[in-house]
């Protein structure tokens, strides 16, 4: 008998064995997907992840429904990449298998309901019963949600257990593919009408419907199916198009039997031929920098290039990513910023055509399915560009990994599970690959500085800005003083606003950067101090005039915003604070003829809405670009001559022990994208503490005594490099079963790891969609075995769990958070 273990796209400590058929014995290959049962009614598509001949002991054994795939749909390594992320960062394998594979490729059963044929109409119901039973009249069937909407009823699976205890309905599982190829219909002649002789009838007895035969005519221009070996294919919407006829003409065609339609699969993807051009050559700088990179690769797997802002480091890649080509080896090039995606692609697409494929999730499911497919088959595609998912995709042999602006906190996942960081993975990921990997950043983290400095990465430095540009002038405003002065108008002050007028009086562009979204943090009233909060969540609520809502940027909770403070019924409510939004309108109403664009999540929800706001700026439709730290991450806009920083003191003062390191970075980054072509650039930053070091390290351009600064900090307090965190958070309902669980758990967790253990605290948000947080942090020195530490705390949080008043509580684990 023939045996698979399977991995279930669901949060499950172990993998599930299942029975082979006869019928599949030879064709089930690791690596494939297969439709298994589990549970009592449900269907899962599983991974197949073992073969063996061991019947399992502890459970009946179930047959497999069927084998999906005549091939599998992973590579290798990509299920030991897999088991690596689930160790490391302490998530079920099932969840990694979720957030891996494209939706489309996963099928599972949805639940259906219908009537009970035999039902009877005497039984007495309520008024929700009344409403599902109306709703499944006429033999409709629909799904939990469709139904849900279709009786307005938002919890309808109360009133669904009643009506089958009642026999009055019936519910099944159904298997649902979620991918369709995309297809377009095509036209040919019928078997009849390709008859020469049926041709010539044909033609006479449409001499009286001219439209008809008009239509029939170009047909057969277009497809030149009367020259012989020859027929191109014609669509439908082509023929309609070129003979100018309705759509009428042609089915009446169709019902003759002269023409028939049939459908052709086109895909999604853009596989139009792009025409190629030769890659610039490096300055001298450059090539420098490149050699001693191949000289680092030649010891070394990991190397760190670390240029300053407009230093042409992407040149350097296309330089690395040809070689690798010539190779017969595939790239993985990753960006942080979806939006970063759109300008890069461009670029590398002149250069490398069609071998580049485009990987994120802005992407429909589709449209993932159907790349992963194209990587799958080797159907051309030998460079994948994307953000953090993009580790995922199947690589037939991987030679070079690129993780550009490797400093960026977009590559750690957060929420859901697996909460893994997309620069370290991909580390792991080349070396099981036996490729290299390029990590690239103006402002290194300082974990993979202090790796470089350490001999664990090689390093290399590229220090001239490229066709030698200098470095922006950094201009500090002191806000506190021009506030005191009554000199601000808005959240300008007089210099900024001097120097956006003469940028625009030059025709050149601005960016002014500001990282909060939204119009203002919040509301106050100022009669009685009343601030709107979210009802699910220990939170503000974020003012976004332009929808006139408040809203939850953690649950998504919205209301209206109130005109009258609803406690004191007084008309005292004011915006505190400021977000892009608000600037946005500030800007318009001080320089009206200026064409004002905002980036931040709120405008670039879709994946046009990123390309359309960079290409304006790009060709110069907009003058000033209002946005959050998408602006900060590599893009190149040779017209920006000035970039304004309008409040650097949010990110200094928040209470995390990186906060220093990003406000560096993020001010490093936005300003190195003034005067990126052809002049030296202007940075206005505004403060209130315009003597904080850290300003003055940016002004200087000063990475190492930043570096010292906050080294010598967190080896006082151990914090990384020099350690590994490991973040435990407690959820739950009711904030009394949490704090005891969160006390109980930081007590055992003492008594094993000692001082290493902080907490449990509470964190700046103690409550997100109504459960009330806990947070416990462990610190492993980096000599010791973290899988060791995180065996016995998986241990203890296990024991935990199986206390009874804490059986509900909900534990997560995020190694290297933040």
């Amino acid at each position: 008998m023939k045996y698979i273990d399977v991995i279930l796209p669901l949060p499950l400590g172990n993998r599930f064995t299942y029975l082979v058929p006869d019928e599949w014995q030879d064709e089930a290959r690791i690596g494939m997907r297969v439709v298994v049962p589990f549970g009592k009614k449900k269907m899962y598509t599983g991974i197949i992840c073992l073969i063996h001949s061991n019947k399992p002991e502890l459970y009946e054994v179930k047959e497999i429904i069927c084998l999906l795939d005549p091939y599998p749909i992973l590579r290798h390594p990509q299920l030991k990449f897999w088991e690596w992320i689930s160790s490391y960062y302490q998530a079920y394998i099932g969840d990694v298998y979720q957030a891996a594979i494209p939706a489309g490729l996963k099928l599972e059963s949805e639940t259906r309901v219908r009537l009970n044929a035999q039902f009877e109409d005497e039984i007495s119901l309520t008024e929700r019963e009344h409403k599902v039973m109306d709703a499944l009249k006429d033999g409709k069937i629909f799904n939990l949600s469709e139904l849900s909407n279709a009786t307005e009823i938002n919890n309808i699976m109360p009133t669904i257990k009643l009506l089958i205890e009642k026999d009055l309905i019936e519910i099944s599982e159904e298997i649902t593919e979620k991918y369709r190829p995309k297809t377009e219909s095509y036209i040919q002649l019928s078997e009849f009408a390709a008859s020469e002789e049926n041709l010539r009838e044909i033609f006479d007895q449409l001499s009286r419907a001219k439209k008809q035969l008009d239509i029939l005519m170009k047909y057969i221009e277009l497809s030149k199916c009367l020259t012989k070996n020859t027929l191109i294919e014609v669509s439908r919407k082509e023929l309609l198009e070129q003979s100018g006829c309705s759509d009428s003409v042609l089915r009446a065609l169709i019902d003759k039997n002269i023409l028939e339609v049939y459908q052709k699969e086109i895909g999604r993807l853009d596989t139009s031929h792009v025409k190629t051009e030769a890659k610039h050559p490096l300055n001298e700088f450059q090539q420098v920098a490149l050699q001693e990179i191949y000289k680092e690769f030649a010891s070394k797997n990991t190397v760190l290039l670390h240029g300053v802002t407009s230093s042409g480091k992407t040149e350097i890649y296309i330089h690395l990513i040809e070689q690798t080509l010539k190779e017969k080896k595939q790239v993985l090039y990753l960006v942080p910023e979806i939006a970063l995606t759109t300008q890069l692609t461009s670029r590398l697409k002149r250069i490398f055509g069609n071998k580049l494929a485009v990987y994120h999730s802005r992407f429909s499911d589709a449209e993932r399915v159907e790349i992963w497919n194209n990587l799958l088959l080797d159907n051309g595609y030998e460079i994948v560009i994307g953000a953090r998912s993009a580790i995922f995709t199947p690589f037939r042999q991987l030679g070079l990994v690129i993780v550009d602006e490797e400093h960026e906190t977009s590559y750690k996942q957060f929420d859901p599970a697996p909460r893994y960081h997309a620069r370290n993975a991909a580390i792991v990921l080349a070396s099981m690959h036996g490729a290299k990997t390029l990590l690239g950043s103006a402002t290194p983290a300082i974990e993979t500085y202090f790796n470089a400095k350490t001999d664990k990465y090689g390093y290399v430095e590229l220090n001239q800005r490229y066709q030698e540009l200098e470095l922006p002038e950094v201009l500090v405003v002191d806000i506190k003083e021009a506030y005191r002065k009554k000199q601000m108008k808005g959240h300008f002050s007089p210099l900024l606003l001097e120097k956006i007028k003469t940028a625009l009086d030059r025709y050149e562009q601005v960016i002014l950067f500001q990282n909060r979204r939204g119009y203002a943090p919040y509301i106050e009233c100022k009669a009685c101090s009343y601030i709107p909060k979210c009802k699910n969540c220990d939170v503000s609520l974020t003012v976004h005039k332009y929808l006139n809502k408040l809203t939850c940027h953690y649950c998504g909770f919205t209301e209206t915003i109130p005109q009258i403070c609803p406690v004191c019924n007084t008309p005292n409510l004011e915006n505190k604070g400021f977000g892009t939004e608000q600037i946005e309108q500030e800007i318009e109403e001080l320089f009206p003829q200026a064409k004002v664009a905002r980036i931040d999540l709120d405008t670039t929800r879709s994946k046009k809405s990123y390309e359309k706001i960079i290409t304006d700026f790009e060709s110069g439709k907009i003058n000033i670009l209002v946005g959050t730290q998408m602006v900060t991450k590599g893009l190149d806009f040779e017209r920006v001559s000035l970039v304004g920083i309008l409040n650097a003191d949010n990110m200094l003062n928040f209470p995390d022990f990186r906060a220093h390191e990003r406000a560096y970075q993020l001010m490093a980054q936005v300003s190195g994208r003034a005067g990126r072509k052809n002049k030296r650039g202007t940075v206005v930053l505004q403060t209130r503490n315009p003597e904080h070091p850290i300003i003055g390290q940016v002004i200087r351009n000063d990475y190492a005594a930043m570096y010292q600064t906050q080294c010598a900090e967190r080896q006082l307090f151990h914090y990384p490099p020099y350690t590994r965190l490991i973040e435990i958070t407690l959820r739950h309902r009711d904030f009394k079963i949490v704090e005891k669980a969160a006390q109980t758990l930081a007590n055992e967790m003492r008594k094993f790891f000692g001082k290493r253990v902080l907490g449990p605290n509470i964190p700046p948000i103690s409550r997100i969609q109504n459960l009330y947080i806990k947070n416990i942090l462990l610190k492993v020195e980096i000599s010791a075995s973290s899988e060791y530490a995180k065996e016995n705390l998986l241990e203890m949080i296990n024991l935990l769990l199986a206390e009874a008043p804490f059986k509900s509580v909900r534990v997560s684990l995020d190694v290297d958070p933040y």
